[in-house]
């Protein structure tokens, strides 16, 4: 009995099924995955801890974490690496800085491994968080945490300067108004000693402002061909956001700021107001010297806001991309979100 011809179109059968089965998700990966992350001691335990968690989880797929404290050495090793195309697998980019890795193609597009998650769902995700990270119409990383941008100010320096504390629907003129009243040269030397507001220097910053005075950033949100610094509104935003400093001495100029960081200041008890997102309030929590409290930004024409948010992204270089996505996968459900918002750093 001749038993080839029979064999030979199962084989043949088997084959073609598999070829026109539909894509499934990722198989589960055996390999090592290089995972980066930027913060400060407190936010590297909750990553130590989020890997242990996943190791117990995954004990087939072993993650090396590399922590670089410093944001600033974190963009320039990003920045490094990815030209090098030695780029750890997964890394965590801001939604300000993904986009020029995005554009040079080394990132993995995540749309496919996130349609095909038995855990993450594209409907999980707060929409506004997930917006940043499409490029070309394709989702290239999963946000992690979103932040508001608030107004955090000393309550004590506030009842010094017999101010009024603020209150949600405060408009600029009583912030500034505030920030004057809490400028004060307390030795009498003809210097300012307390500053009445710290914020950054940055388009981030001053976006808000520019967005509650009726002025826009850019033509179109989405492929923006211009500027639109210009337009009457938003300069006048920039030029009142400007002057803040620049006239009213409210800010700390350059050379003050290089001194001391805003930042630092507000802890010390020497500034009044400090703009800034979620990720110091665990920072803040441990201030002992003075009470402090948190409110929206202040208005204007209408009430605008702006969001931050870092998210988990795949090196397109990445050896293991099914081991790599199973940690993404696992970092953002709800497990691994639980075990980072712990620091108290970020909001899943």
């Amino acid at each position: 009995m001749n038993t080839q011809r029979p064999v030979t179109l199962l084989l043949v059968i088997v084959l073609l099924v598999a070829g026109c089965a539909s894509p499934s998700a990722p198989a589960e990966g055996t390999g090592q995955v290089s995972f980066m992350v930027f913060g400060d001691p407190q936010e590297k335990a909750a990553y130590d801890a989020l890997v242990e968690a996943f190791h117990t989880k995954h004990p087939a797929i072993r993650i090396a974490l590399i922590h670089i404290p410093g944001q600033d050495e974190y963009r320039q090793r990003l920045g490094m690496d990815f030209a090098a195309g030695t780029a750890a697998d997964v890394v965590l980019i801001n939604y300000r800085r993904y986009a020029s890795f995005a554009a040079r193609g080394v990132l993995e597009p995540l749309d496919p491994y996130l349609a095909n998650s038995p855990v993450l769902d594209v409907g999980d995700f707060y929409q506004q968080a997930l917006a940043p990270f499409y490029w070309e119409n394709t989702l290239m990383c999963i946000p992690q945490n979103l932040s508001s941008l608030v107004v955090y100010y000393n309550k004590d320096l506030f009842d010094a300067a017999g101010q009024p504390y603020p209150i949600d629907d405060w408009t600029w003129e009583e912030f500034l108004q505030a920030a004057q009243a809490l400028t004060q040269d307390t030795d009498g030397d003809g210097r300012t000693d307390q500053y009445g507001l710290g914020t950054e220097p940055s388009i981030f910053r001053v976006a808000p402002f520019i967005w509650q005075n009726g002025g826009l950033l850019v033509d179109t949100p989405v492929r923006p061909r211009r500027l639109m610094l210009d337009m009457p509104a938003s300069r006048a935003a920039i030029e009142w956001f400007v002057n803040l400093q620049v006239r009213y001495g409210v800010v700390p100029g350059a050379v003050e700021e290089e001194s001391e960081s805003s930042e630092s200041r507000f802890l010390n008890g020497r500034m009044g107001m400090y703009l800034n997102s979620r990720r110091g309030v665990p920072t803040y929590r441990e201030i002992d010297g003075f009470d402090w409290d948190v409110v929206p930004l202040p208005r204007n024409k209408q009430r605008a806001g702006i969001l931050h948010s870092d998210a988990y992204c795949m090196a397109a270089s990445t050896a293991d991309k099914a081991a790599a996505w199973t940690f993404i996968e696992y970092a953002n459900s709800p497990e691994g979100q639980a075990i980072v918002a712990q620091s108290g750093r970020t909001v899943p």
